[in-house]
């Protein structure tokens, strides 16, 4: 089947050896009839033909028999227009890349402010899809996590998965919102040769929660502080498939593994002034959802995805100035670079008085060339024709339902910051330690047994963060429990090991496992501080060097440093440390 433009050529094959589905001559007929009613109606709604030309697709009976089959969708695009946008985009942003960001940024924000709204889409950790028994997983092979449902095969009915709303009232309650207990779903149509529907299950008028709020703390490097951003809406949606385009752009695979899968969006208030607020705000967000558990949040998953809007206003102008919207956006650190880039293009273009030349559009954020590029303009607000869902009830709960759900949920990151601030530690140590929820469980079970939070805080800090960033692991990952941190520092401050041992212990048991006391006694590791015993080393030391002794009692008093040090090593580095230093000095400043 074909259905020609003036502008692209969309073909929509059957590919053997790639579709996971098995479809008798019956059901394809259907299947081209339906996705052809939903192309036209579409289409036409959007004024995008002219006209349609359709050849019948004739596949051999007994190919969809026996075999099985790929669903491709074919986009061929003509490239005069793209080729010179291209180099169109390229004049326009060529002077950005001349000056360093952070300055240019900061010096725009003296005329300028900057208005900042993220719309966030959380992919919901569910065991199966947001309307029928299918399971996700991500990286799986194209097209083999899929049914009738999630295909939009003509008489498919959807049946709402109840973990979908558990997850979105913990996540409204978590962001301070107010509970809608009475919502519903609605159909958002648009054509997308992902979307085989041709509408998407979304959530209008009625989303299930409103006006929230989250609050941060800044990283102290970028000036620190405290922030609270507004949540304006979080609804409920089902996410639609993905296509995998080739290399030549010729045409492009579409792979409905995704398609169904639920998602959660999470719109902000335009409340956030710089690419930094902006990053830390999604961090929030990441840590929030991995908090509760309803999303593992991996960005490069596309488990959370962020779509920000970016304008300016000369600084004292009350109106808002024209948004653009800026995708591609695969990590924190790119989302505050393009930001940044784009409040310095629309800040220049103010400043050369083409302030008209700022169009509502979308952008996409280029890594390689740090900056953002044309992808489409928006000519006006798009027309989704919402309406009712006919095919899923209204969603109602009670007070009771939503007051068990917020009586189930675990410490979330500022609660936990604010407590950990009451502990007494440092700003620094309150960011790192809530960062991942998996660190701040190890961190609290780790103090549970020994109460010495600052000294558990640097082992942690420390030593351990150290390995896993050398190995690649999480704090999970490793062999080393809370347990076994608890009774390594208990036995450091108890003088039964020196904390140079205790370093060789903890690396042993972060590769190895096993318990401290254990490998105390197996590798014969007590400390020494019985003061006759570490004497006689000392005196050993110094008898044997009797050079170093003279040049020590001549002026060269950092030799001590290396008396030390041999003492340690001569007691295989068991002999307690204050003792060997009180010890040495008394030796090495005795009268002859």
């Amino acid at each position: 089947m074909f259905i020609k433009t003036p502008q692209n050529l969309l073909s929509l094959h059957f590919f053997p050896s790639y579709f996971e589905v098995r479809l008798s001559s019956k059901q394809i007929r259907c299947l081209v009839s339906n996705q052809l009613n939903h192309l036209k109606n579409s289409l036409m709604a959007l004024t995008l033909l002219r006209g349609i030309q359709s050849r019948p697709l004739l596949p051999r009976p007994s190919t969809f028999i026996t075999r099985k089959h790929v669903f491709f969708c074919s986009m061929q695009n003509t490239q005069t227009e793209t080729t010179t946008t291209t180099k169109t985009k390229q004049q326009t942003h060529s002077n950005f890349t001349e000056t360093p960001r952070a300055k240019a940024v900061e010096k725009v924000l003296k005329d300028y402010e900057a208005i900042i709204g993220i719309e966030t889409h959380v992919q919901l950790a569910t065991m199966t899809k947001a309307f029928c028994s299918c399971a996700y997983s991500y990286g799986s092979q194209p097209n083999s996590c899929i049914c009738p449902v999630c295909m939009g095969l003509p008489g498919a009915l959807p049946v709402l998965n109840s973990k979908v709303i558990e997850y979105a009232v913990m996540l409204g309650v978590a962001l301070n919102c107010k509970l809608s207990l009475n919502s519903k779903f609605d159909r958002k149509q648009y054509f997308y040769p992902d979307l085989p529907k041709g509408y998407q299950i979304s959530q209008f008028d009625i989303p299930i929660a409103t006006n929230g709020f989250i609050d941060l703390d800044l990283p102290l490097e970028f000036g620190g502080g405290h922030r609270r951003f507004g949540i304006t809406r979080v609804h409920m949606e089902e996410d639609a498939g993905k296509l995998l385009h080739t290399g030549s752009g010729s045409y492009s695979q579409v792979d409905l593994n995704r398609a169904g899968v639920p998602l959660l969006e999470i719109v902000s208030e335009p409340d956030m002034r710089s690419g930094i607020e902006a990053a830390e705000y999604a961090a929030e967000l990441q840590r929030v959802v991995r908090y509760l558990g309803v999303s593992n949040g991996n960005m490069q998953e596309g488990s959370l995805r962020c779509d920000v809007n970016v304008s300016i206003r000369p600084i004292g102008q009350l109106e808002f100035g024209t948004k653009v919207e800026i995708k591609n956006l695969n990590s924190f650190s790119a989302m505050s670079r393009a930001i940044d880039f784009e409040i310095a293009r629309q800040a220049a273009l103010y400043n050369q008085g083409q302030a008209e030349e700022i169009v509502q559009e979308t952008r996409l954020w280029e890594e390689g060339a740090q900056k953002t590029v044309t992808m489409r303009k928006k000519e006006g607000l798009a027309d989704y024709r919402y309406f009712p869902e006919p095919d899923l009830p209204e969603v109602v709960f009670t007070e009771e339902y939503v007051n068990g759900i917020r009586d189930s949920l675990p410490e979330l990151p500022e609660l936990k910051r604010r407590r950990y601030e009451e502990m007494g530690l440092s700003m620094q140590d309150v960011l790192f330690l809530a960062n991942d929820v998996n660190v701040a469980d190890f961190f609290d079970a780790t103090i549970a047994k020994v109460p010495d939070v600052k000294l558990a805080a640097n082992w942690i800090m420390g030593d351990i963060a150290a390995y896993m960033k050398n190995e690649k692991l999480s704090i999970n990952e490793i062999k080393l429990s809370p347990q076994e941190l608890s009774e390594l520092i208990a036995s450091i401050k108890s003088a039964t090991i020196s904390g140079k041992i205790g370093k060789e212990i903890l690396l042993e048991l972060m590769e190895k496992g096993g318990t401290v006391k254990g490998l105390i006694k197996e590798k014969d590791l007590v400390q020494i501080v019985d003061p006759v015993e570490i004497e006689k080393i000392v005196d050993k030391v110094i008898t044997n060097n009797p050079k170093q002794l003279e040049q020590y009692r001549g002026g060269k008093t950092k030799l001590q440093g290396f008396f030390a040090g041999q003492v340690m090593k001569e007691s295989k580095g068991k002999a307690n440390p204050g003792l060997v230093n009180k010890i040495l000095l008394e030796k090495l400043n005795a009268k002859n």
